[in-house]
């Protein structure tokens, strides 16, 4: 463990042991205090809220399914033949235009014709995996029900359907109609709700099956009598009464609760459920406003350590990488630069390139000017060329008075990097001429470091040979 490891461990405990015994103390009690808010009130009143919302929703449809149900019209249409497919279908689509529904149906129990607002569907059958909805319907003997289903009319969209039974004045069956709501009327209450309160809500019927929540796989798949952790409150949540009830449960290490409410006019229980956890992160946000004013001198005390600690540590990793003369990168700066362009060489095919600077005459210069003059010339190189390489390229002391260029692209790129260089140095007024020969090698695949900065030296010392004229291999 490093000593700044040890001096911030040590400030930290000292903290700890002065504020957890009331920290400890204060959550537990706020805890405490949140579960009972959120039994008591806060979900029972979302709840509410919520059930006002979708009770409002839902009326109108099972009124106009309602009305349907008893038109004269639609009656007589059906016992006189159900000839006239343009007025039943003009019928049906001014109920969905007036309303904004979805759709509007009408099945007939005698010709077992699927009507809707642009015609003819279908015949029902009791075969069809979509029409077992009208046969359970009948089974059932009540004078309507609502049905989460595929809407066939509407290319498959999920679908609130109210259906009622249309009957003749003795009570004889003449078909089902009613209308078909979007789901996502409902399901955006629903989300609405969780963006507000942090809540999960959700419908489900008298045998627990969903029919309403916002996550769509779930709706007439997922039974909370056979889903972990609700499963062991579901009978009791599924028991209709007037007001609503408070649950708990645990699933995976985290405690749930949750309020529930029947709704008599849908035959559906609306769920208020929320992670305690995420409920208790305001207070935990509370608890470490309040810590945070008495640690506040503390904290500082601690930033101002690690701040200096991490000064004289980041020097000491600048001189670790860094040739102190010039402020090039140093051998192990160039490796570790080396790996980075290689890397991206063989994971995304991107080209680099390495130049070798060598100095004209280096040692006349130590021997006419002296050795601080030749290490002048040194950083001045070193800057020059630092001003002109991309940030990204990578600029090394190869020698006593060799430089190593990475740099991304091939060889024409480092053919006019380097020429650049040579023409900044050539250029601005120098006490003391600076010219220099180079040698440029492109990485190839399986090359080291070793491997590619051999073919530069190769190229630059025949550069040397052609009157320090930049050669490439």
């Amino acid at each position: 463990m490093s000593a700044k490891t040890k001096l911030i461990a040590a400030l930290t405990l000292i903290l700890l042991a002065t504020f957890l015994t009331t920290s400890l103390i204060n959550y537990a009690f706020t805890r405490a205090t949140i579960r009972e808010e959120l039994l008591n009130s806060a979900l029972p009143l979302t709840g509410k809220n919520i059930y006002s919302e979708v009770h409002s929703d839902m009326l109108r449809p099972i009124l106009a399914a309602t009305s349907m149900a008893n038109d004269a019209f639609l009656k007589s249409w059906i016992e006189d033949g159900e000839g006239d497919l343009e007025a039943v279908t003009r019928y049906l689509s001014d109920l969905r235009d007036k309303y904004g529904f979805l759709t509007t149906f009408l099945v007939s129990a005698s010709t077992d014709n699927y009507y809707y607002q642009d015609g003819i569907l279908k015949k029902i059958g009791a075969r069809d995996p979509h029409d077992v909805w009208f046969y359970a319907f009948l089974r059932q003997n009540v004078e309507f029900d609502l049905d989460v289903d595929t809407n066939e009319s509407e290319g498959g969209k999920l679908t609130i359907f109210v259906n009622f039974r249309v009957l003749d004045n003795s009570g004889k069956l003449l078909g089902v109609a009613g209308v078909g709501v979007n789901v996502d009327r409902v399901t955006g209450l629903l989300e609405k709700a969780r963006r507000d309160y942090g809540r999960e809500v959700y419908l489900v019927d008298q045998d627990g099956l969903v029919q309403v929540h916002r996550d769509t796989s779930r709706i007439e798949r997922d039974y909370i009598t056979e889903t972990p952790g609700i499963q062991d409150v579901a009978q009791s949540i599924l028991k209709p009464g007037d007001n609503s009830r408070s649950f708990q449960y645990d699933l995976n290490g985290e405690h749930f609760l949750l309020s529930t409410r029947y709704i008599p006019e849908l035959k559906w229980f609306l769920i208020v459920e929320q992670c305690e956890s995420s409920a208790l992160a305001s207070a935990r946000d509370n608890l470490i406003r309040t810590v945070s004013i008495g640690l506040l001198s503390s904290i500082l005390i601690i930033v101002l350590c690690t701040l200096t600690i991490n000064h004289y540590q980041g020097r000491l990793e600048r001189l670790a990488k860094t040739d102190p003369l010039t402020g090039a990168a140093n051998r192990r700066a160039l490796e570790e630069a080396f790996d980075r362009f290689a890397y991206k060489a063989d994971r995304y095919g991107a080209p680099f390139s390495a130049v070798i600077l060598d100095l004209d005459k280096f040692k006349a210069i130590n021997d006419q000017h002296g050795h601080l003059a030749g290490d002048n010339v040194l950083k001045d190189v070193a800057a020059t060329t630092r001003r002109i390489i991309r940030p990204s390229d990578t600029l090394a002391r190869w020698g006593g008075d060799e430089f190593l260029i990475l740099l991304d692209g091939g060889i024409k790129e480092a053919r006019v990097l380097s020429e650049r260089v040579s023409c900044a140095l050539t250029d601005e007024q120098r006490e003391i001429p600076v010219s220099f020969c180079y040698g440029m090698a492109r990485f190839k695949e399986g090359d080291t470091l070793e491997s590619m900065t051999h073919r530069a030296d190769r190229a630059m010392y025949k550069s040397k040979d052609a009157a320090c004229r930049g050669r490439d291999l």
